[in-house]
């Protein structure tokens, strides 16, 4: 490849002690020196204008008490996207850091009752490379089994939601956990900080939990579930590696739940890597309607309709009605739902009166079978 010569052009060095007696020049160092006083005066007092623009709430005021601790530095920073936190753009209750329900009234006491055991549980965990990951106890028994929480059928038709989203947007998971029925089960972001602070406060609720798994939507990479994606070309020790990554980031939880996962979950290599590695360890999968024809040898289970496509109140409720409807003809029937202030409302009200109407209120995992 030819190279073209520049011309070099040398400016003359000038006389430093001609510099420093020219009055331009101690015009502008006298202007530095003011410029200096001024940051390190606004540094001290805090920004112009009372910082309505730069205001700093700390986390730690509202999280969960051992979030910090939960932490490892091997999970790196935390991602959030877009289509995780839509919902955080309206509050969801005056107050902060306290219960309430979706009328702003204090939670009833009955909300908290039920805590499931405090996780992790001896047996159903062992080290692994960025954390404790759930195994089967010798028993045989399995985390799906331990962590989740437990029923009773009573006869009458199954009905189950699985509320996804939280651990994001403090407000929403607080309101999740402490406002909604403890038989409501609640899938949690991998990426959220705090993740096992969460979870214990779910679990403290009566609440079963889930992680939500990242993966490969057919509109990748404009629509990007974060750097752990199972995407659907990986090879399986790669997919292996990052699943242990999700599993790591907590305890606790019973099963898994996708998020996303449209191209993933409909490659069968693929499916077939995250299938086995989560059989093995004795975890549940319930998925948003995305897998339903899939199998895998675990415990699984399909919802059959996303209750808030539509983010109105009565659009809500006419999904939470054809919920009834399929429970009453199929005998049980599972939805899926996400953290929006209207959904955690129609939600929470829904589910104190279902039963009087002939219904079970019952866990996710009350809903799985092995297929």
């Amino acid at each position: 490849m030819a190279t073209i010569a520049l011309p070099q052009f040398k400016l003359p060095r000038p006389d430093l002690g001609t510099l420093l007696k020219s009055p331009a020049i101690g015009l502008a160092g006298a202007g530095v020196l003011f410029a200096g006083a001024i940051v390190a005066l606004v540094n001290l007092l805090g920004p112009m204008g009372g910082g309505s623009d730069h205001v700093r709430i700390p986390l730690e005021a509202a999280a969960p008490a051992g979030w910090r601790e939960a932490l490892r530095p091997v999970h790196g920073r935390a991602h959030i996207y877009k289509d995780v936190v839509r919902f955080s753009e309206r509050p969801l209750a005056p107050g902060a850091g306290g219960s309430f329900n979706a009328g702003g009234a204090p939670a009833p006491a009955t909300l908290a009752g039920s805590a499931l055991p405090v996780a992790p549980i001896a047996g159903f965990y062992a080290p692994g490379p960025g954390g404790p990951l759930p195994i089967i106890a010798q028993d045989g028994r399995t985390p799906a089994q331990a962590y989740a929480r437990p029923f009773t059928p009573n006869g009458r038709p199954k009905v189950a939601l699985v509320i996804g989203g939280l651990g994001l947007n403090q407000r929403a998971t607080r309101q999740a956990i402490e406002t909604l029925r403890p038989e409501i089960t609640l899938s949690f972001v991998v990426y959220a900080e705090g993740l096992q602070g969460w979870i214990d406060m779910a679990r403290a609720h009566g609440h079963e939990v889930l992680l939500e798994t990242p993966m490969e939507p057919l509109d990748y990479p404009d629509n990007d579930p974060g750097p752990y994606t199972l995407m659907a070309a990986g090879q399986p020790p790669e997919t292996v590696k990052k699943l242990e990554w999700i599993l790591s980031r907590a305890t606790g939880y019973f099963g898994l739940t996708n998020y996303l996962g449209s191209r993933f979950l409909a490659s069968d290599p693929a499916y077939n890597a995250f299938a086995s590695s989560v059989k093995g360890r004795g975890l549940a999968f319930i998925d948003d309607g995305a897998a339903a024809r899939r199998g895998g040898g675990m415990a699984r289970a399909t919802a059959e309709r996303v209750i808030d496509d539509k983010l109105s109140g009565p659009a809500i409720d006419q999904q939470l009605m054809a919920l009834e409807g399929g429970a009453l003809q199929r005998g049980q029937s599972l939805g899926s739902g996400f953290a929006y202030p209207i959904t955690l409302e129609k939600v929470a009200s829904w589910a104190n009166e279902v039963e009087q109407r002939g219904y079970q209120l019952a866990p996710a995992s009350a809903l799985t079978r092995a297929r």
